[in-house]
């Protein structure tokens, strides 16, 4: 009902606006002001005929410098950790009034030192280091981004019906993201015409098979990304209705005795002298 009830003035009931990013719910902690101001308190309202000892005053003053000194010793650590933020990829979990969690993720650009508090900058937008939630490395996003083959695929050419052979794959993201690959049939590099790339996916033409026997061929995707991804053993191509007939292999030459001067008399000793 405390809602409802607003001061009037000059005949006109005030509306107090109030914005949700400059007011904070309180937080239920107690400060070193705080301390200090109990601390006051009990020393003004004691009673006079039984005071308390110096030594308890002693006592809290220590507490108190205790508490301070853990205070800026926390903020200095937090701000060094923002600091140390700089150029890396975060994660900051925020919630608004109405109690709606949201993950903002990006590159930490500066940090803004404002009454001793450090903010993070993301996307241009100041975020308090309290909302940090997760830091991201490189690498991980570089692997996570990187392109693939998405599952293991069996295909098939006729050679009765001869068709071109496509596959699905996916070509990564972010900095990881490729626009190009090399296809080799058996460790034998293709050639880029008879590859095509379209709409994430990969289109090998017919021709390429039509002098192959029977078999199964592996197919390996070399993705031009930042790492060079390389997809193996994830497409087999079966040809099938070949009447190409596979060369045989080449037999070693069995090697031959030299031979022998025709001589019938048989070798000439020399006459020693």
């Amino acid at each position: 009902m405390s809602e409802l009830i607003k001061s009037v003035e000059n005949g006109v009931i005030e509306q107090i606006n109030r914005s949700a990013s400059t007011e904070k719910p309180a937080k239920n902690e107690l400060g070193k002001d705080a301390f200090l101001q109990l601390l006051v308190t009990q020393m003004k309202y004691q009673d006079p005929l039984n005071p308390s000892s110096n030594t308890e005053y002693i006592s809290q003053l220590a507490t108190f410098s205790q508490l301070e000194q853990m205070q800026n010793l926390g903020s200095m650590t937090s701000n060094s950790q923002a600091l140390s933020l700089v150029g890396k990829n975060v994660i900051v979990r925020t919630k608004s009034e109405t109690g709606t969690i949201t993950d903002i993720g990006g590159k930490v650009d500066f940090v803004n030192m404002s009454n001793g508090k450090a903010r993070i900058s993301i996307n241009g937008n100041l975020y308090s280091i309290e909302d940090l939630d997760s830091v991201i490395d490189d690498t991980y996003i570089l692997e996570k981004g990187r392109p693939r083959i998405l599952e293991k695929v069996e295909l098939e050419y006729d050679a009765k019906d001869p068709t071109d052979l496509s596959f699905n794959v996916h070509m990564g993201e972010g900095d990881s993201k490729a626009d190009d690959v090399a296809v080799l049939i058996d460790q034998t590099l293709l050639d880029s015409s008879v590859i095509t790339i379209k709409d994430n996916k990969i289109t090998i033409a017919g021709s390429v098979f039509e002098n192959a026997p029977d078999g199964t061929y592996k197919v390996t995707v070399i993705f031009n990304d930042i790492l060079l991804t390389t997809a193996k053993d994830m497409v087999n191509i079966t040809v099938k209705n070949s009447t190409v007939v596979p060369n045989d292999p080449e037999e070693p030459n069995e090697p031959t005795d030299p031979e022998e001067p025709n001589d019938p008399d048989g070798p000439n000793d020399s006459d020693e002298t």
